[in-house]
């Protein structure tokens, strides 16, 4: 017997779309991820340790959630305002000394009005002060597998042991979003009033991108202007992180176009579903000559849309598969290949059960392949 390989069209043309386009960007580092599924679909640098800025504060919100969802502090709890946190500088919350604040109210400061004080109650009630609860933000950061990520502080403000990578920020974010499903709305809250003062959410996204719904801008001079956004559009999650951009108005331009390059440039492709039949194959000595053969899983990638042109699916088995074959057994492998990436093999399973025919049939196709005299050359 020997191996046949034959050859799948698993993509002949997808939705009749263009050539795409490289996609660029003016941020010195950046990362389009899926966020249902995690895969980094872009990344520029994604893997860098640089200085996040108030982007760190998602973790500072994250050790909170976390806490909350293990019964060790409830939204109501309140957390008594320090001269120390009162005094720190930066983006504010305004909270006033001597006060007792929500963590719920803490939370939302923080978020949409980037509140350094409101980071340092959080800090200071929880941990004691600012060093003690970095540490516990750095063993959440190994727990959730951030692995270039290290904090310093609660707040993001410029200090060199304070790192993470745009692709941790991203793993933060999606994180956030998937594990604490009833705190989302913490992300998009457009404006917040606190000590009667009231601030905007400086999220570009909420206003200029269409199913937007988070989650942090940052800033600071070393670091310049960078944002992490999430949006949803027909029931598919993109998230986004730009960073290192020189303004306002960049951060603004290149976060909603980044956004739209991780909708329309990133499709999501299911080329089979678990019982779609990916081909036939040939059998010997079958009461039924041909073998319905499926994967049994779907097989479904997000990836930008030329390599998802550029897909391909061989099959291999050996010939000939002999009867009887029974439904599940496995008959062949998938080598599928997209465009700069490594081969992915998938087993193929029988979709059906073929009988084997009785001795005398088996016997007349031997003989009948036997004497077929060979097709003369036109």
């Amino acid at each position: 017997m020997s191996p046949v390989i034959q050859m799948l069209a698993v993509l002949a043309a997808i939705f009749g779309l263009a050539s795409a386009q490289t996609v660029t960007t003016d941020a010195t580092h950046a990362v389009i991820m899926d966020g249902d599924t995690g895969d980094i679909l872009f990344s520029k640098g994604g893997n860098e340790p640089i200085p996040p800025a108030s982007m760190s504060k998602l973790m500072t919100v994250a050790v909170v959630l976390d806490m909350i969802k293990r019964g060790e502090l409830t939204p109501d709890t309140e957390f008594d305002v320090s001269a120390k946190a009162w005094r720190t500088g930066g983006s504010k919350m305004f909270v006033l000394v001597d006060t007792k604040i929500r963590v719920e109210d803490l939370l939302k400061g923080i978020i949409t009005l980037s509140g350094n004080d409101a980071a340092v109650v959080v800090a200071e009630n929880i941990a004691g002060d600012e060093a003690s609860f970095a540490a516990l933000m750095n063993l959440k950061a190994k727990e959730w597998g951030l692995k270039q990520s290290h904090f310093s502080n609660p707040h993001g403000m410029t200090d060199e042991g304070q790192r993470m990578s745009a692709a941790d920020i991203a793993k933060l974010a999606r994180h956030m979003w998937s594990e604490y499903p009833a705190y989302r709305y913490l992300y998009s809250i457009p404006e917040m009033t606190w000590s009667d003062i009231t601030q905007a959410n400086r999220n570009p996204l909420l206003a200029g991108f269409p199913g937007a719904d988070g989650m942090k801008t940052g800033h600071t001079e070393e670091a310049g202007y960078g944002m992490v956004g999430s949006a949803s559009k027909d029931g598919v999650r993109r998230i986004i992180v730009v960073t290192g951009l020189p303004s306002l108005q960049a951060r603004a331009r290149e976060s909603v176009r980044m956004m739209e390059i991780a909708f329309n440039q990133y499709l999501t492709q299911t080329y089979y579903g678990p019982d779609d039949i990916v081909t036939e194959l040939t059998v010997f000595g079958g009461k039924e000559e041909l073998l319905p053969v499926k994967l049994g899983a779907a097989m479904t990638f997000t990836r930008h849309r030329k390599i998802l042109e550029g897909a391909e699916a061989r099959i291999t088995y050996r010939d000939p598969i002999i009867a009887p074959v029974r439904t599940g057994e496995q008959v062949a492998v998938m080598r599928f290949t997209m465009p700069g990436e490594p081969v992915r093999e998938y087993p193929l399973y029988a979709a059906a059960t073929v009988e084997e025919k009785g001795v005398f049939a088996k016997m007349g196709m031997g003989l009948k392949i036997l004497f077929t005299p060979p097709a003369e050359a036109e």
